[in-house]
């Protein structure tokens, strides 16, 4: 059959389909040969817009995805909200490649408080299914708040927030009833301890300290602030002081962090502005492309709290507008905290109806905005100036790779693609185990996208069991809490130190855990190449990209696992001190890490500042701090 012949047949198949579909309000998912839907659109009047798709091609955009087309399917709806719910759903569901949506998505995290009696704060993305830990808990639903695009900015967030509250660190399930002994940060008052049961720590009280973390995640810390006073002044009033010491530091905190946000000529309230930055670069062909993304200042309570940059795909020949609600469905359709206003540089396409779905969707009217003069102008041309000049800075440095390396990581992923019988590899995983002085064991994880470190999602393992020098136990540990996690992506290739034997009890985790993951090991003796099912290991020639990117994952993950052992040692060292100093037993030693959070602090801190640990006199700063300083 010719491909006119083809051709006719296609067009015909689609007109007849044209014909049957309903002039009503819905959703239309266009498909391609294969089955796959490639583009989500919702009208009024469904045979009028899909039929204007074969009337008219206005750009070379809509003529490739007609090109493309080989099926439609529809869904009738009530109402336009609901066809904007709907194309929302679908758009998530089959991430069609024509429809504007965030650039790697999956990888943005989000701070999450768990779905359990006593939740946990943690970095996670929003999973399909609940938790194995919160299956038990049916009713209490997990919050999540972002997305952030900054990885370390979210875990900086974090170690703030576990410093300010005394959440449990542990994830183990509580049900309220006593669980053993209680952990370290129990002892220096960093968990309330409800490990140890509701007499310790009901679930109200617990519960009370989670309000106050969800109050700083919703940007209103000065909420925060004034019920922090409330609480201080009451138990002083009511002769708790160990107690009122504790809000006071937790103010004290929360009061520096303020000082730090930049307050912004606006009314007290909550706030997005949305600027949307187009610049045209070239990718690692050469060819011209545009880069688009929205710059968002996230200001709450009148203060300027986070900044963001999302990256977008699927906007090529887009107007601004169709850009601008695209973005605007697709992220806030994540439950993420709805403002009161949200500032854009461009109004969306159909913007009382998206004002109709945001209002739905938080029980609240929100306004959409774009001001022309006055202080929110000002506001929206600060985040545009800044968001331009931080797109133009990241394309400037270009690619993480210039071309000859491009085309070097190219050449290895194929190689090893071939050497490990998949279709493709983009993000590898490399594991290590080491000992800190012949007998503790750690473990180290490392992780290259497109062959090239992300350092964002290294790992380190302090191996829990005693296993003196076994290292197959110690990776078996290793690997199963690893593949156990629900909150990190899965690789499509594992790479091992080792020969055989270790390729196997990865292999065995792999299965245990239902994880069918592509995986080989590089033995150091010969940089010999172990690959399941080949009695035989590879090796392949000294040139070899993949050898050497195989070489890398190996070092990296041997260089990460020797920090770790680095950093334990002297931690190690330090503590071993306060161990020898006269008058410092476990309750003073444990009261003054609590003090001073850190061993760096206390060795920064003068006799005066140690002088101010509860139970610590004069003479005994003194020699606290001689023998720290010897």
């Amino acid at each position: 059959m010719s491909e006119e012949v083809k051709a006719n047949a296609k067009k015909s198949e689609i007109g007849e389909k044209l014909e049957k579909i309903p002039a009503q309000t819905g959703v239309y998912l266009m498909k391609d040969k294969d089955g796959r839907v490639i583009y989500v659109g919702k009208a009024r009047n469904l045979r009028s817009r899909v039929g204007s798709y074969f009337r008219h091609h206005p750009n070379a955009r809509q003529q490739m995805l007609v090109s493309q087309i080989a099926d439609i399917d529809y869904v009738l709806t009530s109402s336009d909200v609901e066809a904007l719910i709907t194309e929302n759903r679908l758009i998530k569901e089959y991430q069609p490649k024509y429809n504007v949506s965030l650039k790697d998505d999956k990888t943005y995290p989000y701070l999450k408080i768990t779905g359990e009696l006593y939740p946990r704060l943690e970095v996670s993305r929003p999973p399909e299914k609940p938790d194995r830990a919160e299956v038990q808990m049916p009713e209490i639903e997990p919050r999540y708040f972002g997305p952030y695009t900054e990885a370390g900015a979210v875990r900086q967030t974090l170690r703030f927030l576990n410093k300010l509250f005394p959440l449990r660190q542990c994830r183990q399930p509580l049900d309220g009833t006593p669980q053993g002994r209680p952990c370290l940060n129990y002892q220096m008052k960093r968990c309330l301890g409800p490990c140890q049961g509701k007499e310790v720590v009901s679930p109200e009280e617990y519960g009370e300290m989670v309000q106050e973390i969800e109050l700083f995640l919703e940007g209103k810390q000065e909420n925060l602030k004034d019920k922090l006073e409330a609480e201080m002044k009451e138990a002083a009033n009511n002769m708790e002081f160990e107690r009122a010491a504790v809000l006071r530091d937790r103010l004290e905190h929360l009061r520096k962090l303020l000082e730090t946000q930049k307050i912004l000529a606006m009314p007290e309230g909550d706030y997005d502005v949305l600027g949307l930055i187009r610049l045209h670069t070239e990718n690692r062909e050469g060819e011209p492309v545009e880069a688009v993304s929205v710059y968002m200042y996230r200001i709450r309570a009148g203060r300027l709290k986070e900044r963001e940059n999302f990256a977008l795909r699927g906007t090529s020949e887009l107007t601004d507008s169709e850009i601008m609600e695209g973005f605007i469905k697709d992220y806030y359709s994540r439950g993420v905290f709805f403002p009161q206003e949200i500032i854009v540089s461009q109004m969306p396409e159909e913007e009382e109806l998206i004002s109709q779905w945001l209002s739905q969707l938080s029980g609240g009217k929100i306004k959409i905005t774009r001001p022309q003069r006055g202080f929110r102008h000002e506001v929206l041309e600060r985040c545009m100036q800044e968001g331009y000049t931080l797109v133009r800075e990241k394309l400037k440095r270009g690619s993480r790779l210039d071309k000859d390396e491009s085309e070097e990581a190219k050449q290895a992923l194929e190689e090893l693609c071939r050497l490990a019988g998949v279709d493709e590899v983009h993000r590898m995983e490399g594991y290590d185990i080491s000992h800190l002085r012949g007998g503790e064991a750690v473990g180290s994880m490392v992780v290259f996208e497109e062959g090239v470190p992300f350092k964002d999602g290294y790992r380190r393992f302090k191996i829990r069991q005693q296993l003196e020098g076994d290292d197959y136990r110690a990776m078996q540990e290793m690997l199963g809490r690893r593949f156990r996690r629900d909150d990190m992506p899965l690789p499509d290739l594992v790479v091992i130190d080792g020969g055989m034997a270790q390729l196997n009890v990865l292999r065995q985790v792999l299965v245990e855990v239902d994880a069918p993951i592509a995986a080989l090991a590089l033995a150091k003796k010969h940089e010999e190449v172990y690959v399941p099912g080949l009695d035989q290991p590879v090796r392949l020639p000294g040139h070899s990209p993949g050898l050497k990117l195989l070489r890398r994952i190996r070092d990296e993950a041997h260089r990460f696992a020797l920090d770790y052992h680095r950093k334990l040692r002297e931690k190690s060292a330090s503590l071993s001190v306060l161990d020898r100093i006269p008058g410092v037993g476990p309750k003073r030693k444990a009261e003054i890490l609590r003090h001073f959070g850190s061993m760096d602090a206390l060795l920064k801190a003068s006799p005066e500042e140690i002088r101010q640990v509860p139970g610590i006199s004069e003479k005994l700063a003194l020699t606290i701090h001689d023998h720290l300083h010897r």
